[in-house]
């Protein structure tokens, strides 16, 4: 599944730089902004979901009379794989080009 949040700041920083133009500088803060977003989507999400997994199946081992036994588990579906991440990107330029261009 593309990255949403990967797709929404590519088309964001693609809609200003069509608009605005690659020189200025709001398209040089999109562009930033969508570079940090794609690597918290790609890495830090993606390693917290990793160490949740982790946690999940350390907490499944505990005796039943631990009090963590009965902690609910965290969620482990929080990053996307950099290969979601740049379909998500490429899916965003694509739909924010449509967007400009289409009528």
């Amino acid at each position: 599944m593309p990255s949403s949040h990967s797709a929404t700041v590519a088309a964001l920083a693609v809609a200003i730089g069509l608009e605005e133009g690659t020189g200025t500088s709001s398209f040089a803060l999109a562009v930033i902004f969508a570079s940090i977003v794609m690597y918290d989507a790609s890495g830090i999400r993606l390693h917290a979901g990793q160490q949740a997994e982790l946690l999940n199946q350390i907490v499944c081992e505990l005796p039943l009379e631990h009090p963590l036994s009965s902690v609910r588990p965290l969620r482990e579906l929080l990053g996307h794989t950099p290969l979601q991440v740049c379909a998500g990107a490429v899916l965003g330029c694509i739909v924010s080009y449509l967007m400009r261009y289409s009528g």
